[in-house]
């Protein structure tokens, strides 16, 4: 009998495979990174076919670390980098571009076009979402403009047009020989495309970006008890496995921090930081800059709904640190660096690198430091770092207050900067709320074996999986609140500098 669940994290920067047993812990695992492409100032690219190479070199390297084989997994999950967008031939399964990555803003001239028309918010009412780069739609339409041979397929209908977890479930599944083409409800989502109410593509957006629906994946739910599809046995599994669930990375977190409740909020840590609060089973509309969006939809049940603040830049501004400006050889030694001083010495970094997203969506906004004098040395640039991450998610916290009318009362934290204690404490100091973290911080991974094991009946239930959540560590707050006003609204200062960079 099969005791085991798989999940893929097809992420910004790597891929991993997962293997968790019935109580949630982790059994096996395996990790890879792949290049990170930046053809121009602002546009950021992903090859695809590394993507698929490297999730079959960590699935297999997740077995053989485990001593398990692939008929011992009851299903698969995938979680993966969200908007990522791929066009390819559906004979040959080869791409016509590299993936468009969800921080590249070279299709900012496409989105000009859509707001002089109509606004930035031209499509919120159906789609939840402002007009925004970050988005799928407009890279499938950039594509196809620009990349003639996608064009010509699109045109005969050979062309698929996918997310990094629709890209990976079709190869997962057969590729060219009969693979789903499927995307589920949280990542049609981020397209600007799909409705949010009915679930569906919306026809007219489609014909006002050009997009053509023979390109499009199904739309499913994120747990779906019918499978798309097992796995191949001459695939990296060596078996044939149920691939039945599909989250994108950070409702995945949401599921996997089992935030099943309304009110219930969490943020996650990673390449960008993502704080989503369940907000029910009818969409809210966000009037301070937030996103509404699905959160999941387990089978034959209604969608679950939340509001989501997006931050494009968050450890990736300590990958800037080390690989642009090599102030240190691993992330993790930025902690250590910034240790060694008090405070930024009045200095704020302002990671505006592709535009601002919530809640200000400035695209014309670039990265900053201000506050500079000959005082500053590396350690107060150190701390200045990390201090951007939690400044930034006090901006989504407080437009989520007033969204939702409720005052978040603590933080559920993950991902790979939740081991920063420096950051979590002056998270929690600045927010003035605890913040708390999990025993097992993958909840990214975590969430899609969870949307994976309740299709396939390895779980029975979301009860089991509230049993599975254990604290290991919470921050509380300890800053006076004039001290808490004062850095906040330094923040807020250096933040409109930076407004009106780009044209």
């Amino acid at each position: 009998m099969a005791k085991y669940v798989g999940a893929v994290d097809s992420g910004t920067t790597s891929s991993r495979f997962i293997i968790f047993d019935e109580r949630g812990r982790i059994v096996g695992q395996d990790q890879k990174e792949h290049r990170q492409i930046y053809p121009k100032p602002g546009w950021v690219e992903h090859d695809p076919m590394e993507i698929w190479r490297n999730t079959g070199e960590v699935i297999r390297g997740a077995l053989t670390k485990s001593g398990l084989k692939g008929s011992d997994l009851k299903a698969i999950g995938i979680t993966n980098q969200r908007e990522t967008t791929v066009v390819w031939d559906r004979c040959t399964g080869k791409p016509f571009h590299n993936a468009i990555v969800w921080q590249c803003t070279r299709t900012h001239d496409i989105c000009k076009g859509l707001t002089e028309e109509g606004g930035q918010d031209r499509f919120r009412e159906a789609t939840g979402l402002p007009v925004a780069t970050y988005f799928s739609g407009p890279k499938i339409r950039w594509i196809l403009d620009n990349v003639p041979e996608a064009k010509a397929a699109a045109e005969r209908g050979d062309a698929l047009f996918g997310t990094i977890e629709t890209w990976i479930i079709w190869w997962l599944t057969g590729g060219p020989k009969g693979g789903a083409h499927v995307t589920d409800v949280t990542n049609a989502s981020r397209t600007m495309l799909m409705d949010l109410k009915t679930l569906s593509w919306d026809e007219e957006i489609m014909r006002i970006l050009g997009v053509p629906m023979s390109g499009l994946a199904r739309i499913v739910p994120s747990s779906d008890e019918g499978t798309w599809g097992p796995t191949s046995e001459s695939g990296p599994l060596g078996a044939r496995v149920p691939v039945c669930g599909a989250v994108g990375d950070q409702q995945a977190a949401l599921v996997g921090q089992t935030c099943f409740a309304p009110g219930q909020a969490k943020n996650t840590y990673g390449t960008g930081c993502f704080l989503l609060m369940h907000t029910g089973h009818e969409p809210i509309q966000s009037r301070h800059g937030l996103i509404t969006t699905l959160a999941y939809q387990f089978s034959n049940r209604k969608p679950s709904y939340c509001l989501e603040g997006s931050i494009a830049i968050a450890g990736a501004l300590v990958q800037w640190l080390r690989d642009n400006l090599r102030m240190f050889d691993s992330a993790p030694e930025v902690e250590a660096l910034a240790a060694k001083v008090e405070d930024t010495g009045g200095s704020y970094i302002v990671p505006a690198f592709s535009g601002l997203y919530a809640p200000y969506w400035r695209p014309d906004a670039r990265g900053v430091m201000v506050g500079l004098t000959r005082y500053i040395n590396r350690n107060h640039i150190a701390r200045a770092v990390l201090e951007a991450t939690a400044y930034q998610t006090k901006d989504i916290v407080e437009a989520m207050n007033r969204d939702s009318g409720v005052e978040l009362k603590s933080l559920k934290a993950d991902g790979g900067m939740v081991y920063n204690e420096l950051l979590m404490q002056f998270q929690s100091d600045i927010l003035n709320v605890p913040v708390v973290r999990p025993k097992v911080a993958e909840t990214t991974c975590l969430g899609a074996a969870y949307a994976a094991g309740i299709a396939s009946g390895f779980w029975s239930g979301r009860e089991e999986l509230y049993n599975n959540w254990e604290e290991d560590r919470t921050w509380r707050p300890d800053m006076d609140e004039k001290v808490r006003a004062e850095k906040y609204a330094g923040w807020k200062k250096a933040v409109e500098r930076t407004y009106g960079w780009v044209e």
